[in-house]
């Protein structure tokens, strides 16, 4: 399956796009404890309900750049042994978090595009002994790895930010094996992005003007190819937080969504 959209039909240019969202969470590596319009680190994993015992055995590193929106673990477990992709893997929290639910015989594979991202996960594995988890660059348009390889695809708070969404999903799509899982998590409106707000690259990465409703993210998995897709409880991802105005306006929440591959 391949995206049907053609370039004059994206709201915003994918390069300029990417990056803008380089620059965003080039400061979010290098500066976790910066002032960003989300929240980070562990006070989020706690706010998403992550294991509190698997969290706290993971070191500082690999927790503080975290910028997720919702929890992809929790509408199903993964299995000891699954091949994991963590589509945007960012500092790699969720593909440290990923590699203790795998064990040994497992492997987690990262993809993400932002070199101090990717520097920061690659160095975290290495001092902490994560052997079988290997992080890649590249894009989620066009992934780094092979047809069929992964048992499960995660992602969190990173899909919003790709301008072509069908082609990202068809990706996702070709690198699972037939039965393999999607288990993402990101925002959903409540309330839709005028066309002239959709053309702003700054909302784009307040992680709004990406977003779809929890009915456009399911008819997008569909067409993708997808089945049994679910949707969790929705999660105040942004309360507290600077971006919170932005986010009322909208009803943007976060959800976990789960579909597999037929």
């Amino acid at each position: 399956m391949s995206s049907q959209i053609t370039p004059q039909e994206l709201a915003v240019d994918p390069e300029a796009l990417r990056a803008s969202v380089r620059e965003k969470y080039r400061e979010v590596a290098t500066d976790p404890q910066g002032a960003f319009h989300f929240h980070t680190g562990r006070p989020l994993a706690s706010l998403l309900g992550y294991d509190r015992e698997l969290v706290g055995a993971l070191p500082d590193r690999a927790v503080e750049s975290f910028a997720g929106v919702a929890n992809p673990f929790s509408l199903h477990p993964l299995g000891q042994g699954d091949r994991v992709v963590d589509v945007g893997s960012g500092g790699g929290f969720d593909s440290f978090v990923a590699a203790r639910l795998v064990g040994a015989d497992g492997r987690v594979l990262g993809v993400d595009m932002t070199p101090e991202m990717l520097a920061k996960s690659r160095e975290t594995a290495r001092r902490h002994g994560f052997g079988h988890v290997e992080f890649r660059e590249g894009i989620i348009e066009q992934l780094p790895v092979e047809d069929g390889w992964a048992d499960v695809v995660i992602s969190n708070g990173v899909l919003n930010l790709v301008a072509d969404k069908p082609l990202a999903f068809a990706e996702i799509f070709r690198i699972l094996r037939p039965g393999g899982r999607l288990q993402f998590a990101d925002i959903a409106l409540g309330r839709t992005v005028p066309e002239q707000a959709a053309c702003n690259i700054d909302l784009w990465t307040d992680c709004i003007a990406g977003g779809q409703s929890v009915e456009q993210w399911r008819e997008l998995l569909t067409a993708a190819g997808f089945t049994d897709v679910e949707v969790g409880p929705p999660v105040d991802t942004f309360g507290g937080a600077p971006g919170e105005p932005n986010a009322r306006s909208y009803e943007v929440h976060g959800y976990p969504f789960y579909a597999r591959r037929p």
